[in-house]
């Protein structure tokens, strides 16, 4: 098994109704990996910060079993800054700064010891970015999930829809995916994005679950209802860590497991939510998670029967 995650090494300033923080670790492929971790023994990452990066940051992660050969580090500049602002309902946010930094000039370069892999995770960058890490690859990955966003669709559709036909599964939320289809009715959006070219979709509905499709079926997951949110920060990202990192880790790319591996991302979720940044996802342990599994079963499972007319 070889997980190859591609996406932003950040800093996150980040304001919810619990409270607020100052600059923290964040970034889709910090989150990816994070969650990935639990279910693989190492995730190689492609990224970038500044020198202002701190070492202790690189520690953490390298505990998590996070391989950061990849990680390029520039040491006159300074890393990429995201800072926002959540409304009550904990769904809606304002941004507050973003300072692209290292970002604004990112060329990722795979090293050779990351060619192998097996399943690559392309996190929330620039379209041809995604492209190009995707044509440097020696062989195609087993399998290629691809995250998204509006911004995307707003300045760089065609891109995007050639980015798209490249990948196996594409990850959205419920507002993208009826901007990037045209249609409201999700089960109609679905099918036009899997028209574009993925052989899956995932639609992300937040505190409301996640869909998952293919052109024949269509699964849903409920999310756990958690007495407290504190933070949302980074939630897609973990979600699609816990949901590439149990399909490397069963090798198994069938809708049913695909299936598992919804349940699976959903409750990786549910931990990143519960405090600020990563830092419920950092020492996370094997029982916590098999805990929370059973807790989304139960809430789903039951026995009834249909009495014929």
């Amino acid at each position: 098994m070889s997980l190859l995650v591609i996406g932003t090494v950040a800093f996150d300033a980040i304001e919810t109704p619990f409270g607020k923080t100052d600059k923290i670790i964040g970034g889709a492929a910090t989150y990816i990996s994070l969650s990935a971790s639990n279910f693989v023994n190492k995730t190689n990452i492609v990224s970038v910060v500044g020198g202002d990066f701190p070492q202790t940051g690189l520690d953490m992660l390298e505990e998590n079993n996070v391989d950061l050969e990849g990680l390029e580090i520039r040491e006159n500049e300074k890393t990429f800054f995201w800072s926002g602002k959540y409304h009550n309902d904990m769904n809606t946010r304002d941004t507050l700064d973003t300072q692209l930094n290292v970002l604004e000039t990112f060329n990722p370069v795979v090293p050779d010891n990351y060619q192998d892999c097996e399943f690559l995770m392309l996190g929330n960058l620039a379209p041809t970015v995604q492209k190009q890490v995707i044509n440097s690859l020696h062989n195609r990955p087993k399998l290629i999930v691809m995250d998204t966003m509006n911004f995307w669709m707003d300045i760089a559709m065609d891109e995007l829809k050639s980015t798209i036909s490249m990948v196996d599964v594409l990850s959205i939320n419920d507002e993208e995916a009826r901007q990037l289809s045209g249609e409201y009715s999700l089960r109609k959006a679905a099918q036009k994005i899997l028209a574009m070219g993925p052989q899956y979709l995932i639609i992300k509905k937040g505190e409301h679950g996640a869909l998952l499709f293919d052109k024949n079926e269509v699964f849903f997951a409920p999310a756990l209802p958690l007495e407290e949110v504190f933070d949302p920060t980074g939630a897609g990202d973990t979600f699609a860590g816990g949901f590439i990192g149990y399909l490397a880790e069963t090798k198994d790319i069938s809708f049913d497991n695909m299936k598992r591996a919804v349940i699976y991302g959903s409750a990786m979720a549910s931990f990143c939510v519960e405090k600020f940044g990563t830092e419920r996802l950092e020492n996370l342990t094997d029982g916590e998670l098999e805990k929370r599994v059973h807790e989304f079963i139960s809430l789903v499972q039951f026995d009834i029967s249909l009495v014929n007319s």
